[in-house]
């Protein structure tokens, strides 16, 4: 990758998603020693529903870099959106259906993830 600004914009997601795992790690411990192993298992249901994602998104969005491959940037920016929707979506549906999660523990440790990824991408990306 020889454009500096993507590469920026990698060691950002890259700092985003290790922010992310460390703080779903987190609340994992935390909901393992509040509430056991079911209460566990759902968080990091809800954690991963949010990191995985994530990690296809930042694949797709950086796959391509370069002026003269603008439109292949454009469209692979695209396709990883659609396919980041989808994933979550379906991550859900696996979760609820296939792990017999607590769905309140869940949807938090998503929410906490997700949080904690546009907070890290706010404040690494305000840097410089």
């Amino acid at each position: 990758m020889t454009n500096k600004l993507a590469k920026r914009g990698l060691d950002l997601a890259k700092k985003g998603l290790l922010f992310q795992a460390i703080t779903a790690l987190f609340i994992v411990v935390l909901a393992s020693a509040a509430g056991g192993s079911h209460s566990a298992i759902s968080v990091a249901a809800g954690a991963s529903i949010s990191i995985l994602p994530n990690i296809v998104f930042a694949v797709f969005a950086f796959r391509y870099v370069g002026a003269s491959k603008n439109e292949l940037v454009a469209r692979s920016f695209s396709q990883g959106s659609k396919l980041k929707l989808a994933l979550t979506i379906i991550l859900f549906v696996i979760a609820f259906r296939g792990l017999n999660a607590a769905p309140l523990e869940i949807f938090m440790a998503f929410v906490i993830t997700t949080a904690s990824h546009g907070l890290a991408m706010f404040h690494y990306g305000t840097k410089e």
